[in-house]
């Protein structure tokens, strides 16, 4: 009995993987800024209706996001969101 607990432990520390330590040379690389879509400078446009995005150019990636549309979960920092509420109007604009 003795000799089954001691060798259980070691059993079970076999199954468990070790993390790899960090290595000093490398460091992982920065993350973007939250305003690397521009979306700070754009806060003018909330409460306008969408109509005045028309009349605009962007220059990086756009998704306009309607009410209850599906949109994809990838997070891309330079991509442009602009949300329209149901009145037509645009209620929010952020980086993602």
């Amino acid at each position: 009995m003795r000799a089954l607990a001691l060798i259980l432990p070691l059993a079970l520390a076999a199954c468990v993987e070790g993390e790899t330590p960090p290595d000093p040379g490398k460091s992982d690389p920065p993350l973007p800024p939250e305003t690397a879509c521009g979306a700070p400078d754009l806060q003018h446009l909330r409460g306008q209706p969408q109509a005045v995005l028309q009349t605009m150019k962007f220059a990086g990636p756009l998704r306009i996001i309607h009410p209850g549309q599906a949109v994809t979960m990838d997070y891309n920092p330079a991509r442009l969101n602009i949300e329209i509420d149901r009145a037509g109007l645009i209620s929010r604009i952020s980086c993602g």
